[in-house]
């Protein structure tokens, strides 16, 4: 199974610190954030990884190059800010391959294994996404999704957060016409239809969107 490391983002939330340093670059811990992502993938096993590329994309590449961990990295360029995640991602197809493929993003720091559900294993009948849910942050305590059993419902009693991560089978992005295609309006769509599963993950997760959050972590993981 191949993965992908969503990177095109501007970070406006995290200017001025990206006004010359694309988010996944910013250091945290000593290092990169996105290195943190990429020794996880490694460790999960998998082999071959995608980085789209959009703001200062060319630093990524330069830093990174074709390997890093034992992971092969092959990169889909964007036009600046154009494409979002689901058209970002209905462009990487071809790199993607046929079978499902995780998706990550690149501003997530967090200690989930990776490890493909089964569910995304099988030939037939599985869903279209499996999502990893966390307990809503301080800054989206309205949630985004409940769980119904391990499907994935619009509405239910508590309400979590997409943390970011998911795996993904290709037929969920065919049909996008190329261009600026949001994620959510299309997973809704699946799980209306009763396409998507998901988990609650209650190990370590952060959304670094911000310099306030990025600090916190650095100081965090500069204590261990």
């Amino acid at each position: 199974m191949r993965a992908m490391i969503l990177a095109a983002g501007r970070g406006e939330r995290m200017r001025p610190l990206t006004d010359h340093c694309p988010k996944p670059l910013l250091p945290v811990g000593g290092r990169p954030l996105i290195g943190y992502t990429l020794d996880r993938l490694a460790t999960a096993g998998y082999r071959e990884v995608v980085i789209n590329l959009a703001h200062l994309g060319e630093q990524i590449r330069a830093t990174l190059g074709e390997c890093q961990t034992g992971l092969a990295i092959r990169y889909s360029p964007e036009p600046e800010g154009a494409l979002e995640t689901a058209g970002g991602i209905r462009q990487a197809l071809p790199l993607l391959g046929e079978e499902p493929f995780l998706v990550v993003n690149g501003d997530v720091w967090c200690d989930h294994p990776l490890t493909p559900p089964a569910t995304m294993n099988t030939a037939t009948d599985r869903p279209l996404a499996h999502l990893v849910l966390v307990a809503n942050p301080d800054h989206h305590t309205q949630g985004d999704f409940a769980l119904d059993g391990e499907r994935v419902a619009l509405a239910g009693n508590e309400l979590l957060t997409f943390s970011g991560i998911g795996w993904y089978d290709p037929a969920l992005f065919r049909d996008l016409p190329p261009g600026r295609r949001a994620l959510g309006p299309l997973l809704r769509q699946a799980i209306e239809a009763g396409r998507v599963t998901g988990e609650h993950y209650t190990g370590a997760w952060r959304d670094i969107g911000t310099p306030e959050r990025l600090a916190a972590l650095d100081t965090e993981l500069g204590g261990r």
